[in-house]
């Protein structure tokens, strides 16, 4: 069978230094596909194919369209996670965040979930792979631990943002890495902005946002931010929002304490900024209040 591709120099010199049998597999390979391809497949099919297959392998080369695949897979991944939601407000920061629960026998942790504390006036909302998010959440704790140590002052949170998705931005540009399949909510004061609210995702980008939603159904989430924020809201109408938009996006019936994490970072009357978790004892209370859930006498 005649060959669909005329061989060039540099294919004849690869295969005169292989054996005759391995050569001979090769072709009788090719004609395979090639007979396969022609009727099974359209032309354009096969190409898109092997036009994906070529620029979704690495973080290092561009598909034509100027995409990064991989970094793209990233974000699809922190869309199967729970959500979380951060609401800025004039007095605080409020972070949101919704537990998966994987099955009944799960034995739930004393710990937090979604929200770490970095520093003392900076912490976060987590949305994606938890184990790398405990490497990047150990990384900013370390910089904001240095610049303490340098300049005898807490490290400013935009800085410390900045500096930590630069972290994630090198796992993208390098070959051999995979990008951190984690998205953060970073809620913190300073003395030079006040209270501040960041979103990064695993490319490595970061902005400023007044209310920001990420993980699973964050569009949704964030049409209703967009509807029902404003820009005076106190803390205490940033939980209530917060709350609301959470038990209308997120795939549970029933808002529970148990499916929830709450946390808030305020600066209390002596000027010092305070990182509080809502314990569930609280946010049960809190749900029962809003009207959102039944009081356990009532639900059993």
């Amino acid at each position: 069978m005649t060959p669909s591709v005329t061989p060039n120099r540099h294919t004849l010199r690869v295969l005169l230094l292989l054996p005759p049998a391995f050569c001979s597999v090769l072709s009788s390979r090719r004609d395979t596909d090639a007979d396969a391809s022609q009727s099974s497949a359209s032309p354009f099919c096969c190409v898109r194919y092997k036009m994906s297959r070529r620029y979704d392998s690495r973080t290092t080369i561009f598909s034509p369209e100027g995409r990064l695949y991989q970094v793209e897979y990233a974000m699809e991944a922190i869309g199967n996670a729970g959500t979380a939601i951060g609401i800025l407000s004039k007095d605080g920061v409020v972070l949101v965040g919704e537990k998966k629960v994987t099955s009944k026998l799960l034995q739930t942790s004393t710990s937090t979930e979604k929200m770490y504390k970095i520093d003392d006036h900076v912490a976060c909302a987590v949305a994606g792979i938890m184990s790398d998010a405990n490497i990047l959440i150990n990384t900013a704790r370390v910089q904001a631990q240095r610049y303490t140590f340098a300049y005898q002052e807490p490290m400013p949170v935009e800085q410390l943002v900045q500096s930590l998705c630069d972290t994630k931005q090198g796992y993208t540009q390098f070959g051999g890495l995979r990008p951190f399949g984690v998205s953060f909510l970073f809620a913190g004061w300073d003395k030079n902005f006040g209270f501040q609210l960041y979103m990064s995702d695993p490319s490595g980008n970061y902005g400023g946002w007044k209310a920001a939603a990420v993980g699973a159904n964050n569009q949704a989430a964030q049409s209703m931010l967009k509807q029902d924020y404003k820009d005076e809201i106190t803390r205490e109408e940033a939980v209530e929002l917060a709350l609301k938009v959470l038990s209308k996006t997120m795939d549970s019936t029933s808002l529970t304490s148990d499916k929830l994490e709450l946390a808030e970072v305020f600066v209390l009357p002596s000027g010092k900024v305070k990182y509080q978790v809502c314990s569930p004892e609280s946010l049960s209370k809190l749900l029962v209040k809003l009207g959102m859930t039944q009081p356990a006498a009532e639900a059993s």
